[in-house]
């Protein structure tokens, strides 16, 4: 993963609703992101950081909470970076 190259959009793919993932008990979001970028605040709230998402979608999968998180695909030509091997 560290390899992995990454072209940041202005603009983020995926934004969360702070208000309701407060209300969240499960904070699946957090657990379910491969890359570890969704953290807890100390009231209750989630932070999300995507400019290292590799766009699997799974938070946007796990959430329980509806309208919390908005996801779609980067911009064309940003995002994660898929390469040959």
């Amino acid at each position: 993963m560290a390899t992995t190259e990454f072209r940041v959009a202005p603009q983020a793919h995926i934004t969360i609703n702070g208000d309701s993932c407060r209300g969240c008990t499960t904070k699946a979001c957090v657990s379910a992101c491969p890359a570890g970028l969704f953290v807890t605040t100390s009231d209750g709230g989630v932070l999300f950081n995507y400019e290292q998402c590799f766009e699997c979608g799974a938070c946007y999968l796990v959430c329980n909470t509806a309208g919390a998180i908005s996801w779609s695909y980067p911009e064309g030509g940003a995002g994660v970076v898929f390469r040959r091997s």
